[in-house]
């Protein structure tokens, strides 16, 4: 089996474990893409109908108020990435995926996942999975907003399991992942450094 296929395979074996012949089911949907750093997978405006498994890479997820961007979710390797609220209710996106590397993707339209969820109760309830998977981030994401401080915010991404961000995404992401200014995560970052 192609390795790339094998990575998405293991990535959806963690939420449900599919038979050969379930697996097989979405083999002719997936295309292999390149994405160069600063293009988008999913625009803002536009009507997404693409799921991707993201092989290499980084992407970031942001919104566009009075023309500022307020990024709230970054994708590496292993992640699934897609506008999935456009998919569903087939409305705009309001967002925009950004590639922030030059990124790698296995892709397959949202309408192949629908046609897999009439063919298999097993792609059916991995639907359901993901789509409880996706509701547990976005309400611990949305807590994180609203009750923690942003220097706490900024200890639960050091501490937490979202080292890769402090790692490999630029600082200017980060200040806006965490709702700040790039001044004001340099000053928490100092007042950390002297305790």
């Amino acid at each position: 089996m192609n390795t790339h296929y094998h990575s998405l395979r293991t990535a959806i074996n963690r939420f449900i474990k599919l038979a050969d012949s379930e697996w097989e089911l979405l083999l002719p949907c997936l295309e292999e893409r390149m994405i160069a750093r600063g293009q988008a997978f999913a625009l803002e405006g536009k009507i997404a109908n693409e799921v991707g498994f993201l092989l290499e890479g980084s992407m970031r997820h942001y919104y566009t108020r009075d023309g500022e961007e307020k990024t709230t979710y970054f994708y590496f390797e292993g992640h699934f990435v897609s506008a999935y609220i456009s998919c569903i209710t087939h409305q705009p996106s309001e967002l925009t995926i950004e590639a922030i590397t030059d990124c790698r993707l296995l892709v397959f339209r949202y309408s192949d996942m629908l046609r897999l969820f009439k063919e298999s109760h097993n792609w059916e309830r991995f639907g359901r999975l993901i789509a409880e998977y996706l509701a547990v981030g976005l309400e611990d994401r949305m807590k994180g907003l609203l009750m923690l401080s942003p220097e706490e915010r900024y200890l639960q991404l050091l501490e937490g399991n979202k080292q890769k961000i402090i790692e490999r995404i630029p600082q200017h992401y980060i200040s806006s992942y965490l709702g700040i200014t790039p001044v004001s995560l340099s000053r928490i970052r100092n007042r950390l450094i002297k305790r």
